[in-house]
């Protein structure tokens, strides 16, 4: 989420979607037609939404043997789980999704006051974008760095909804505190020391997005947001109650929908832990499409190394049988190279692949 010295496209008032929606409803610009190709398709699945692992973070935390196999399981077969009984309060879930679409619902020229610059991924509007000619995601942005205190943007910060800051405060604290347990369960599942991920990752950075997709007339024409997989170590979402199912992941090849389970977390690896783990868990592509008549509503916390810290393969994940799959690279390297990238499958993690003929 740092700024960096780049100048994407500026996307116009045009290109609001919500703006887009209110006056010209049945409208789609060019800008949003997604070549043939790259359309999402109603084929129906093999694989049924209800696979999708469950895990249970009360039994984790009672040391449940068999919860912390299905954890690593989860992590290695599927690369995305869903999180019940996590312990953070329903009120919190319920306060930040309506400061996330108090937000949203406010004038445009408000929501401008914190718009996305040149260079950066924080703020109002849309990120990844560095062409006139590239394809827009059917979504509005709001994105915004909490930690460390050195990525903050404080003029992002909105003073409009009452309370929307301090809200956000709260959640991330929560959130941060879900996937340090599930980082020191992942770590004791693969029978290492529970803080190994801790402390290779330093002081984790951590970022808040809030995706809102409208409705749109013709959602077999454009994607909500395009398929690519996340930068971070774990990716936590949060999906809005009474939100159209949006979210799906690429499993063997066949785009899977993600059907939320009420007031639980969906969470995914991102390709820090594959990286570290030299392949063991592969963060999974994954995209959002839109509904011609419900609005959808994502709140997503990034959690990440620290980018001052070097990673590579950790000892533990190599051997003979299993040599160097990845180059060690300064995480501040691979964030910028991340944000500077347009949004297109597992291709940024091409940074950090080596042959696979080279050893650590």
């Amino acid at each position: 989420m740092a700024p960096v010295p780049i100048s994407p496209i500026n996307v116009g008032h045009i290109d609001d979607v919500q703006e887009l929606r209110k006056f010209k409803p049945n409208t789609i610009p060019q800008r949003f037609i997604r070549d043939i190709q790259e359309r999402p398709t109603q084929a129906t699945a093999l694989i049924s939404s209800s696979d999708i692992p469950t895990i249970d973070l009360s039994k984790l935390l009672k040391g449940n043997r068999d919860e912390i196999l299905h954890l690593i399981s989860a992590c290695e077969e599927w690369g995305f789980f869903q999180v019940i009984n996590h312990g953070i309060a329903l009120n919190l879930l319920e306060n930040i999704e309506e400061k996330a679409m108090e937000f949203f619902r406010l004038p445009l020229e408000e929501k401008q006051k914190y718009q996305m610059a040149p260079g950066t991924v924080q703020g109002y509007g849309q990120a990844f974008v560095f062409s006139e000619h590239q394809k827009l995601d059917w979504c509005n942005m709001f994105a915004l760095g909490v930690i460390p205190d050195s990525i903050r943007n404080t003029l992002l910060w909105p003073k409009k909804p009452t309370n929307f800051s301090n809200t956000v405060e709260i959640y991330s604290k929560e959130v941060r505190k879900l996937c340090q347990n599930l980082l020191k369960y992942i770590a004791l599942g693969l029978g290492l020391k529970k803080d190994l991920f801790e402390e290779a990752f330093g002081v984790a950075v951590q970022a808040i997005r809030m995706n809102y997709y409208p409705p749109c007339s013709r959602p077999d024409l454009v994607l909500g947001l395009s398929p690519h997989s996340d930068g971070s170590a774990l990716t936590v979402l949060q999906q809005g109650k009474g939100s159209s199912v949006g979210l799906q992941i690429l499993k063997d090849d066949k785009w899977v929908p993600v059907q939320p389970i009420p007031d639980a977390f969906v969470i995914n690896i991102g390709d820090t832990m594959e990286v570290v783990t030299n392949g063991r868990f592969k963060s999974v592509e994954h995209r959002a499409v839109t509904h011609k008549h419900s609005d959808r509503l994502s709140i997503v916390t990034f959690y990440a190394p620290s980018y001052d810290i070097e990673l590579g393969p950790m000892p533990e994940f190599v051997d003979k049988k299993n040599p160097c799959k990845y180059r060690r690279y300064n995480h501040g390297e691979y964030s910028k190279h991340y944000v500077t990238n347009k949004l297109q499958g597992k291709r940024t993690l091409e940074f950090a692949k080596i042959p696979t003929k080279n050893s650590c």
